[in-house]
């Protein structure tokens, strides 16, 4: 779903993208890989409670860059509401799997 959205040109990526996308309204979800740093994870978990945004820590910068189409990404922001809710749901099921 990430690629599909991507590929629309439905999301933005990078730190400075994602943060500008939170603080004007536009992010419908913020997902951010697992490795960033512990600053960057916080920052985003913050901002995205601060504006009521979903926020989710997936993957590894590697993944989330092939995701995206890019070599390599810390976090990404969904534009879109109807991508960002299916993307939320597979989120919302993976996490369940885990426990």
């Amino acid at each position: 779903m990430i690629s599909l959205c991507a590929k629309a040109g439905r999301l933005v990526s990078g730190n400075f993208s994602v943060e500008k996308a939170v603080k004007n309204g536009s992010a419908c979800a913020v997902i951010v890989a697992c490795d960033a740093a512990h600053n960057t994870k916080k920052l985003f978990d913050q901002k995205c409670n601060f504006y009521e945004i979903p926020y989710f820590e997936f993957g590894d910068k590697d993944s989330l860059g092939k995701f995206v189409g890019k070599e390599f990404r810390t976090s990404i922001a969904i534009l879109d509401e109807g991508f960002a809710k299916q993307i939320i749901k597979y989120m919302s099921l993976s996490e369940n799997m885990e426990v």
